[in-house]
């Protein structure tokens, strides 16, 4: 680290997370979530609001879930789990691993560090892909097993015709692999790089156009909002499709600052994303939205946000790029940290939960009231979002400390099971009816 940012962090570190402790509260009358949230003023300040829950033990409880739906561990004492993914013959695959080598560019860069810190497992990243069988849907994985290890920062995952693609954080790799197998002994090929310089965002999200022809992957900014200069934000908060025969690859979506995970819906076949916005306007902004990922729309970052909202932050201006800017087709909220999206498929698990999707909420850290730390259902009627989130899983927050926090999540339509990852207990819970 430079020495005198270095000099400059140490300095004011006390100071400012005092600040931090004492940002202003949020508006609980605002409705921040759906098409059209309400969206405050700008209220940037030097030291931006920050807060984690500090880790705590699940204690024998798990995660509270609707009536009529059962909880419980399906892994545990995994390294750091982010995305998963239910093959064809109903074995799940966890990627666990750590990524990211930005170097901080300012006094509070450090000071959000340090903060955000306190709210991360001290579990170092597995770096591997592990598989679970659970042939007889009771709950409990009679297999459990490494698939591959010796990967760098695995986050994304998908499957088509005996190949599983994995994004690490620096490049597409494919490995030849059938459902059934347990391991892997032959070496990745490399499909493409991805974006790694300083990779302030280094997870790369991954899935498969619903024909099996095209990758999608996620590519978030190398900045908050462009600070570090844009020469290094070249192909970042973009989304890439890449053409599975050829390899060609195309920017089909820009200014999409952190695409956290892709899926495709199921009745329309269309890519869709959760993803994360900017910090340090407020409490209430940006909010994190679900969108879907539309052919060479721009998204507005870093210059504006939920359309044309001018960021006030960002020099020089761009007009002509805000004009451009598309609003977002669903906020979930500001700083709720989405990083898990799937789709309920086959009728879901009826009723209330046949048609939309589940997302995985993290937690907030630049806000002092807890935002997030969730599963959320958003249902969907003709392949669009129709009506107000809904709690699906919560109790990962209690009495101020953080027992969980949800990334991933994965719906396996055939077991009518849903699976949420953890990356704080390290944990992969598992939600299914109770009939």
């Amino acid at each position: 680290m430079n020495k005198n940012l270095l000099a400059a962090s140490a300095a004011t570190l006390a100071m400012a997370l005092t600040v931090a402790s004492c940002g202003n509260a949020s508006d609980p009358k605002l409705n921040q979530t759906g098409a059209t949230p309400d969206l405050p003023q700008v209220n940037e300040t030097l030291v931006p609001a920050m807060k984690i829950s500090p880790p705590a033990n699940w204690n024998g409880e798990t995660p509270t879930v609707p009536a009529g739906f059962t909880v419980s561990a399906f892994a545990t004492d995994l390294k750091i789990p982010r995305q998963m993914l239910v093959l064809p013959n109903g074995d799940v695959l966890i990627a666990e691993g750590r990524g990211g080598h930005a170097p901080p560019l300012r006094p509070k860069d450090v000071i959000a560090g340090v903060i955000k810190k306190q709210g991360n497992t001290k579990i170092k990243g597995g770096n591997r892909i592990t598989l679970l069988r659970d042939a007889n849907n009771d709950g409990i994985p009679e297999l459990r097993t490494v698939l591959v290890e010796n990967l760098d920062a695995p986050y994304g995952l998908a499957y088509v015709d005996g190949s599983l693609y994995v994004a690490e954080q620096g490049a597409l790799v494919r490995f030849a692999f059938q459902p059934g197998q347990t391991g892997i002994s032959t070496p990745a090929e490399r499909v493409t790089e991805l974006p790694s310089r300083i990779n302030h965002h280094w997870t790369k999200s991954l899935t498969v156009s619903a024909d099996g022809t095209k990758l999608y992957v996620g590519i978030g900014s190398n900045s908050n909002i462009g600070e570090r200069g844009m020469a290094v934000e070249e192909e970042r908060a973009v989304v890439w499709e890449i053409d599975r025969a050829t390899g060609a690859r195309r920017t089909i979506a820009t200014g999409i600052r952190n695409p956290t995970a892709l899926a495709i819906e199921p009745t329309t076949s269309l890519l869709w994303s959760v993803v994360n916005e900017r910090d340090e306007l407020g409490p209430q902004l940006v909010p994190d939205y679900l969108t879907q990922v539309k052919d060479g729309a721009f998204y507005g970052w870093p210059y504006s946000y939920w359309g044309q909202n001018r960021d006030p932050r960002v020099m020089p201006q761009n007009p002509e790029m805000v004009a451009k800017a598309i609003a977002p087709d669903y906020a979930l909220g500001s700083h709720v940290a989405a990083l898990g999206i799937d789709f309920a498929r086959n009728g879901g698990f009826g009723g209330a939960f046949s048609n939309g999707a589940f997302i995985g909420m993290h937690g907030s850290w630049n806000r002092q009231d807890p935002s997030g730390y969730k599963v959320a259902w958003v249902p969907f009627n003709s392949g669009r979002p129709a009506g107000p989130p809904v709690d699906f899983a919560t109790g990962f927050l209690k009495n101020g400390e953080a027992r969980g926090r949800p990334v991933g999540v994965a719906f396996d339509p055939n077991k009518r099971v849903l699976l949420v990852a953890d990356d704080l207990s390290n944990t992969v819970w598992r939600i299914a009816p109770t009939q």
